[in-house]
């Protein structure tokens, strides 16, 4: 088999003379695993690559599981659905409206597989809901020793605490069950608010409404707020007119975006003024959709991105300190931050674990490097008991990471169980991690 090259979508991440094993089916995941073990390589199994960390890069063996992605049950009287791990988001949004069930929670992006999503922290919003994660209900692991352990609150239940959001370092997942819930619609109200009312309001709007997100054009006192309410699937829908969608979320959100993102890296002196037009073009609508449908956004324009999960109670100071940062050091920045909310969940890597949330997420177009940027965002968010979402850059190693989990040590010693000799690390998991105990005397 011929090495290759892998790359994420973004591209800031790349790894070459990588071995492309491809996985269909719980046995020939394991022995992939098995021979990978026995010829002493690394193996890192591999999504849609949506994440912008090094957290998927592959060191020797990639395990596609492109074709592993099938619908294994759908228990329709316990709302359970349980899925191959390649699934991806939007086949498995499709195959539960079909069959009269929604995901609870879901980010705004839908190409990632249902174990990427899940093992990195993928949030939605919505100060009552959890991520991804806390949405699941049992697990199927593939550990560097061959074995198949089933996870669940009943069994295997150490593992099943932590796997949830398990960077993937503690195995392959090879199927997830999923706790779902009948069909829902979103009725969603978009309009434009000015940023110090957002901030001044703040906890009335997270509050007012099931799912509410704002985005704050850099450069302008402007905001996008979003605000989905649920309702239910009989009371009717109301879509945006096919026209109106395409003219809002395809050419203005996307073509025309990525023209006025590329005229800003060209002549960084105009994105203040593109920035206080882009404000004024996305005015107020509103409509009601199948959840799926309002959830996810369409992203045709490449970035890498920086998202911070801190308490809820520093959402305000964290925008007001990225305003004064972007004001200080004369940045142009053309990316919208974007802020959202999360339920305190239980899971112990979880950005929300034990505390209620919100999420400030920074972003850079391709080709443009973040990093002063970012690094001064970190900075902030640090002084606020920050987190970093584990697909998005960051800069923390394991000694940061082991003061903003005060559970990680329950984390490390279900890892050194599983995969003392660190087969499913890479350079990014040793870091933010430390190296499983088999590497620690290297």
């Amino acid at each position: 088999m011929s090495p290759t090259t892998w790359r994420n979508w973004a591209g800031n991440q790349a790894a070459d003379g990588v071995t492309v094993v491809e996985a269909r089916g719980t046995e020939e995941i394991v022995a992939a695993v098995e021979l990978a073990v026995r010829e002493g390589q690394r193996v890192k199994p591999i999504g849609s690559g949506h994440s912008f960390t090094a957290i998927g890069r592959p060191e020797g063996v990639q395990l596609s599981l492109d074709r592993h992605d099938g619908l294994l049950r759908l228990d329709a009287d316990a709302g359970l659905v349980t899925v191959q791990a390649g699934m991806p988001l939007h086949r498995l949004n499709e195959i539960l409206a079909h069959s009269g069930f929604s995901m609870t929670n879901l980010g705004d992006i839908d190409r990632q597989t249902v174990a990427g999503a899940t093992s990195t922290g993928t949030h939605g919003t919505g100060a009552r809901f959890g991520g991804l994660a806390s949405q699941i209900r049992g697990l199927e692991l593939v550990t560097a020793d061959g074995g198949v352990l089933t996870c669940s609150a009943a069994e295997n239940a150490d593992v099943f605490r932590v796997a949830r959001v398990g960077l993937g370092a503690l195995g392959v997942i090879s199927a997830v069950t999923l706790q779902v819930e009948p069909a829902f619609a979103l009725r969603s109200q978009e309009s434009s608010m000015p940023l110090e009312e957002v901030l001044g309001r703040f906890d009335e709007l997270a509050d007012g409404t099931d799912h509410f997100e704002f985005f704050w054009f850099p450069h302008t006192g402007s905001t996008l707020t979003k605000q989905n309410a649920r309702v239910p699937l009989d009371a009717g829908l109301e879509p945006l007119p096919a026209l109106r969608a395409w003219w809002e979320d395809e050419f203005l959100s996307n073509t025309l975006f990525r023209g006025t993102v590329g005229i800003g890296r060209r002549v960084p002196a105009l994105v203040p003024a593109i920035n206080r037009v882009s404000a004024r073009a996305l005015g107020a609508r509103t409509y009601t959709d199948r959840s799926h449908k309002v959830f996810i956004s369409s992203r045709r324009v490449r970035f890498t991105e920086m998202e911070y999960a801190v308490p809820r109670a520093a959402a305000v100071d964290l925008v007001r300190g990225v305003r004064r940062a972007v004001e200080r050091n004369g940045w142009r920045i053309a990316f919208p931050i974007e802020v959202r909310l999360a339920a305190a969940d239980d899971i112990p890597l979880s950005t929300a674990s034990g505390r209620d949330t919100a999420y400030v997420a920074v972003h850079q177009p391709v080709g443009v490097d973040p990093e002063p940027y970012f690094r001064a965002v970190e900075e902030l968010a640090a002084d606020l008991d920050g987190r970093p979402h584990w697909g998005k850059l960051h800069w923390l190693g394991a000694a940061d990471v082991r003061k903003r989990y005060p559970e990680l040590d329950a984390f490390l010693a279900v890892r050194d169980r599983l995969d003392p000799e660190g087969r499913f690390a890479n350079a990014y998991l040793d870091r933010v991690l430390g190296p499983a105990p088999g590497l620690r005397t290297v």
